[in-house]
């Protein structure tokens, strides 16, 4: 039940962009259109899992018994940037499609800083990996979720008819961010 309420936390309540601010420039920037913004999620649903199991495993067996977690934040980043290039080669060789599907994401991927900001929030939470893993799936699901109503939105305000020119764009797009992260907070009574 522990890691059904974790699921649900991240996912809904804490949600890594409207709850913790973390990935905004993807999530302005990616969620101009539904199928970008999906590509890009599956993406980060597949390194932010990634990434956090061998950032887990790289702290605990490596940092904490040489008295090295000052260097975290470094580590994490090159273990991150090299797992996007692994998994950008393997794919290349393995399923070309998906590699087509996601390729362009991939590197984007490598300064998506939710994907460190999750890395660093299992340290500091003192998870398992177990625990690890389950809680960096929930947080790229909301990530995914929230990417995608929010292009969805987007999408319906472009197509929109009478809207003042100087609320199109970036401001309504500030706006409509700030009501949905509103709209989120909505699920706090849930867990």
């Amino acid at each position: 039940m522990e890691y059904v309420i974790l699921l649900i936390s991240t996912v809904l309540i804490n949600n890594i962009v409207l709850a913790k601010f973390l990935g905004i420039c993807p999530f302005l920037g990616v969620s101009k259109s539904s199928s970008t913004a999906l590509g890009m999620g599956v993406a980060v649903i597949f390194v932010m899992t990634i990434s956090t199991v061998f950032t887990w495993l790289v702290y605990t067996y490596l940092l904490l018994p040489l008295d090295l977690s000052y260097l975290q934040t470094v580590t994490y980043i090159l273990v991150i940037a090299f797992l996007v290039q692994v998994v950008e080669i393997v794919m290349k060789k393995v399923s070309p499609e998906l590699y087509q599907a996601l390729g362009v994401y991939l590197p984007l991927i490598t300064t998506n800083c939710t994907i460190l900001g999750v890395a660093i929030l299992v340290v500091q939470n003192d998870f398992n990996l177990l625990k690890s893993v389950v809680f960096a799936i929930g947080n790229s699901v909301g990530f995914t979720l929230a990417i995608v109503i929010f292009s969805s939105i987007r999408e319906q305000m472009d197509m929109a008819e009478g809207m003042p020119a100087w609320m199109k764009g970036t401001p309504a797009a500030l706006i409509t961010a700030g009501i949905l992260a509103m709209a989120f907070m909505g699920f706090a009574g849930l867990v």
